[in-house]
């Protein structure tokens, strides 16, 4: 089971030896060149065998890049390595999410309910390939391109969610307004809507829109998320400006809890929300 600290608030940071190029990454790249080089291959010919480039298997040497699951596995296939490198899948995995998100992350992939409300972008979760591109070329300072494809493929294993069985509850409230932003273009925003539409239709989905025109809404404070997992245990999640606050005290979750609950009732029902994003994408 995961361990969060029992902190009235968990503040993550980015910590340097958690980014690419230290810690674990680096960890991993040493041990699969020392491998590698005792099996007798040069990189263009691993490479191969794998089915990346040699550039792609130089970077994840030098701790450039952090591998994904499935080289992971290959690599330790082609390189007879009995799971010495798999064993390292687990935390090699933490390390594509930037540091402040990555008890987050882990508190995600166990959730039973999960109850997100946004404000500014579509949440992680829902977003589609293209908007998730949109949005992270958008940071300032700006991020690398390597960088931005490493958090794509991070948001795309967390929408793994949506395919787990037992199905976790799921439940989101956005406001109107981030579906009328026009981020990435008409084309993108298109798509967005389109696949928002899309997931509210799943059985363990609940999408619900808050209207601009509601004169009363408990969401005034800002976004965050309340997880739920096995056995009750709450959990409250609010992220700003690249800092995250991580709440386990029962007052302060149930208390998040209950704010959910009352911007749920204020918002659309889930049906007349998808009433309303199908008007908006025929706005488009």
């Amino acid at each position: 089971m995961t361990e969060v600290r029992d902190e009235e608030t968990v503040r993550q940071q980015r910590r340097p030896e958690d980014e690419p190029g230290t810690g674990v990454v680096t960890a991993f790249g040493r041990q699969l060149k020392l491998l590698r080089t005792r099996a007798g291959l040069e990189r263009a010919e691993f490479g191969k065998r794998v089915g990346y480039s040699a550039d792609t298997v130089a970077s994840i040497e030098q701790g450039r890049r952090i591998p994904q699951p499935q080289f992971i596995e290959k690599a330790d296939e082609v390189l007879g390595a009995g799971g010495l490198l798999t064993a390292l899948k687990d935390e090699v995995a933490r390390a594509q999410y930037p540091s402040f998100f990555r008890d987050m992350a882990r508190l995600e992939a166990e959730a039973v309910e999960l109850c997100a409300y946004d404000t500014l972008v579509v949440n992680g979760l829902l977003q589609t390939e293209e908007y998730m591109r949109a949005i992270l070329a958008m940071r300032r300072p700006l991020l690398d391109e390597e960088t931005i494809e490493l958090r794509v493929a991070a948001r795309l294993a967390r929408q793994e969610i949506f395919n787990r069985w037992p199905a976790p509850l799921l439940s989101f409230v956005m406001e109107e307004s981030l579906l009328r932003r026009l981020l990435g273009g008409k084309a993108v925003l298109r798509g967005q809507l389109a696949h928002l539409f899309l997931i509210g239709e799943k059985r363990n989905v609940e999408l619900q829109v808050m209207p601009l025109a509601r004169e009363d809404n408990a969401g005034v404070d800002g976004p965050f998320t309340v997880i739920t997992r096995r056995g009750g245990e709450q959990f409250m999640y609010a992220e700003v400006q690249g800092r995250s606050n991580l709440l386990t005290r029962r007052d302060e979750t149930s208390l998040a809890a209950a704010r959910y609950g009352i911007i749920r009732s204020q918002a659309l029902s889930p049906q007349e929300s998808l009433d309303h994003i199908a008007k908006l994408l025929g706005e488009l």
